[in-house]
């Protein structure tokens, strides 16, 4: 059997992502001894993916709603211990100065990759040692320490922090592992499901509509009662709906998906105009263009792809005349625009999910410390726990609060702990 290499520190963080970052970086800052494990080769894969690879790493706009786990009071409590300005002061300390579009805060650079490197550097500069390309195999706490198995080290340490992420997008090195982990020491775990996901419909018509971009505002309802709304552009695809405002209101379709409930989506397409007003106007219009096709007369409010769509949904050809159409047809027309339904199936994979719901409970971590109750020692931090937060720079503020917190207590608790057990120094 090879003799694995063996290491002792403080605290030992495992996850390179953005929580543990900065969970290494403040532990460090905080006089503690850190080691950081990663499975993958590089630190902060999946930083490079948010906001389209411009990484939007704030919002200027914080309230509870943004986050729509069960308990966002513990959620504003983590982030008030580290709100967006002391983010922004540590990111420009970093040399990342930033921009807002409607309060959603870029680097000024609009890269991903330089937020990336500007905290990897703080984490060299931090004086972390950092391990990439280790699985993690076991952690388990005797006497009073951390024990950290990989498959070519051993970890020694006074406190462990879990940053490992959730499912979503495994490719950057989320792969659930942490929750295996997280139970070894007794919590429970809400069943992951993606959340800021793409909806998958039954709907016959998606492949009719895909490709289009449109505004509107979609509506989830389930067994018939609405749960979450949102406007912005629909992408429309042929599995279903996507862009933003489907993110938005996806965690609730999801998780009614997951229990069998009925679930609906239903597409506003024309948010802007009133049902009414443009009943008359279009009444008013037909008789002056009689004898023009129904994709015509409506292409002026929308792509023609979606009115053919609507048209088929509501019995009318394509090259059905609006003298054929008349008043009421008019009416049914522009009320299947308003109120447009895709019977929802579930999502696409977590392999499409920016983020999840679900993961270690709340209610077996103190939000004063991201100390596990039920562990002294073992801290949280990031996407392991149960929040998940809105598109818009929510879920990496609360990935920096979190591993604030817990890097700060983890020193902490360091501290009180010396010279018991073992002494990194």
């Amino acid at each position: 059997m090879t003799k694995l290499n063996s290491h002792t520190c403080d605290c030992i963080v495992i996850g390179g992502g953005a929580a543990g970052m900065m969970s290494a970086v403040c532990a460090s800052q905080g006089g503690a001894s850190v080691i950081l494990i990663e499975h993958t080769a590089r630190l902060g894969s999946k930083i490079l993916q948010t906001g389209n690879g411009k990484c939007n790493f704030t919002n200027l706009h914080m309230q509870a709603d943004c986050y729509q786990n069960g308990n966002p009071d513990f959620v504003m409590q983590v982030l008030n211990t580290f709100p967006v300005q002391d983010t922004l002061d540590f990111f420009e300390n970093a040399g990342i100065y930033h921009k807002d579009r409607n309060g959603y805060v870029y680097p000024h650079s609009e890269t991903a990759a330089s937020l990336q490197s500007a905290l990897r550097y703080e984490v060299e500069q931090s004086g972390v040692t950092v391990f990439t390309e280790q699985s993690v195999l076991s952690v388990e706490k005797k006497d009073g320490s951390f024990y950290v198995t990989t498959d070519t080290d051993s970890f020694c340490g006074h406190a462990c922090i879990l940053a490992t992420g959730s499912k979503a997008a495994p490719k950057t090195g989320s792969d659930g592992s942490g929750y295996t982990l997280a139970r070894k020491f007794g919590h429970h775990i809400i069943k992951p499901l993606p959340a800021l996901v793409q909806l998958t419909s039954d709907n016959p018509l998606c492949k009719a509509m895909s490709g289009v971009r449109s505004t509107g505002t979609v509506t989830v309802f389930t067994d018939g009662h609405p749960v979450a709304s949102d406007t912005g552009e629909i992408q429309y695809t042929d599995y279903g709906i996507s862009g933003i405002p489907v993110f938005q209101v996806s965690r609730y379709a999801v998780k009614a998906a997951d229990s069998k409930r009925i679930v609906t989506a239903v597409v506003d397409m024309l948010p802007d105009f009133e049902a009414e007003t443009l009943i008359t106007q279009s009444i008013k219009r037909m008789y002056q263009h009689n004898t023009q096709d129904i994709v015509t007369f409506f292409s002026g409010l929308l792509n023609k792809k979606l009115v053919q769509a609507v048209a088929k949904s509501c019995g009318y050809p394509a090259g059905t005349t609006m003298d054929a159409l008349g008043k009421k047809g008019i009416a049914k027309m522009i009320t299947a625009f308003k109120d447009f339904s895709f019977g929802i199936t579930g999502s696409r994979s977590f392999d499409a999910a920016q983020i999840c719901q679900g993961g270690v409970s709340l209610e077996e971590v103190d939000s004063q410390f991201m100390q596990s109750l039920l562990c002294p020692g073992l801290f949280f931090a990031g996407e392991l726990l149960d929040v998940d937060g809105k598109c818009g720079g929510y879920n990496l503020q609360w990935a920096w609060s979190s591993g604030h917190l817990a890097g700060t207590s983890a020193a902490q608790y360091c501290i009180s702990q010396k010279g018991t057990h073992y002494d990194s120094n």
